[in-house]
């Protein structure tokens, strides 16, 4: 898989998983993933669960907010939008420096159907990436634009759903 640009994407829930899974195999082939996480709030407990992986897989985010981005007010949403915009020169610095081997960015996809990116974007991370590095985006759709760039799509829905 490496080098390869993958795509996890639907609108069943399992998507960031499947990406972790993914982290948690090339650690144990010795090779260092990092997860950036876009648009999932700030949930602490999470994200202190998962800092216990490090350094083999390492989680960045930005955001503060606890709330989804529809829910936020507009002066949250600016600030958001701020702290989204660091997360993405984060990105093009772990990229530029190939400080990983595997990179996901979680629910990047999602930034583009919130229309805070362009999928120029993304494809301009896909771009620049070292030859051996391996890129997971994460998110409900995939931009056509994007679908020419990406090796390997994964569908997940949910077929059936009980509650109890």
């Amino acid at each position: 898989m490496e080098g390869q640009v993958e795509v996890f994407c639907g609108l069943g829930k399992g998507k960031t998983a499947a990406a972790l899974g993914v982290c948690i195999r090339a650690a144990s082939h010795g090779k260092q993933a990092i997860i950036v996480r876009f648009l999932k709030g700030k949930d602490s407990a999470q994200l202190d669960y998962l800092k216990r992986l490090e350094p083999e897989i390492q989680f960045f985010t930005f955001e503060k907010q606890r709330k989804c981005y529809d829910d936020l007010t507009d002066a949250e949403k600016e600030e958001t939008r701020n702290n989204i915009r660091n997360t993405i020169n984060y990105t093009n610095k772990v990229i530029d420096a190939c400080q990983c081997d595997l990179l996901v960015l979680d629910e990047a996809l999602g930034l583009v159907e919130l229309g805070l990116i362009e999928v120029d974007e993304l494809i301009s991370f896909i771009q620049k990436k070292d030859d051996d590095m391996q890129m997971i985006f994460t998110g409900h759709y995939l931009p056509k634009e994007l679908e020419p760039w990406v090796d390997n799509v994964y569908s997940i829905n949910t077929e059936k759903e009980q509650y109890e």
